[in-house]
Order: structure tokens, then C-alpha cells, then sequence
């Protein structure tokens, strides 16, 4: 991203690119699934759900620096 990373600058990126989407998604929900260990497969899912926009929003800045991070190296 040629613009300074900051949060709308994410979450533009976010929104312009699928496939970044769809890495930071999982991303973000492998994250939150180690602060969740004791919840079934099927509860997670539905846990993952209600918070996804809001681990979104909050983690959109953080995943995309560690998306940078992977494809620089």
C-alpha cells in the first residue's frame, strides 16, 4: 500500500481487495479462536458471528501490517 497505514486506510483496502478480505478474515479468527479454547466448533461459529464486525473493525489496522509483514518476506 503506497498510503500511511492507519485505520481507514485498512479498512479501505479491506473493502477494495477480496482476497486480502478473505486472508484477514481468518486471520482474525484463528486470533480470536486461541482467546476461545474451551468452545466447541459449533459454538465458536456462532460466537464468531456476533463479534466478527467488531474484531474487524478493531484488528483491521493489526492484520494488515501482519499481511505486510508475510508478504514482504
Amino acid at each position: 500500500m503506497s498510503i500511511p497505514l492507519n485505520m481507514h486506510a485498512a479498512r479501505t483496502a479491506l473493502n477494495n481487495d477480496p482476497q486480502l478480505r478473505s486472508w484477514v478474515d481468518d486471520w482474525l479468527k484463528n486470533k480470536e479462536r486461541v482467546t476461545e479454547p474451551n468452545m466447541t466448533d459449533e459454538e465458536f461459529e456462532k460466537h464468531w458471528r456476533y463479534v466478527r464486525p467488531e474484531r474487524t473493525h478493531e484488528g483491521a489496522l493489526e492484520a494488515i501490517e501482519a499481511y505486510n509483514k508475510l508478504s514482504n518476506n
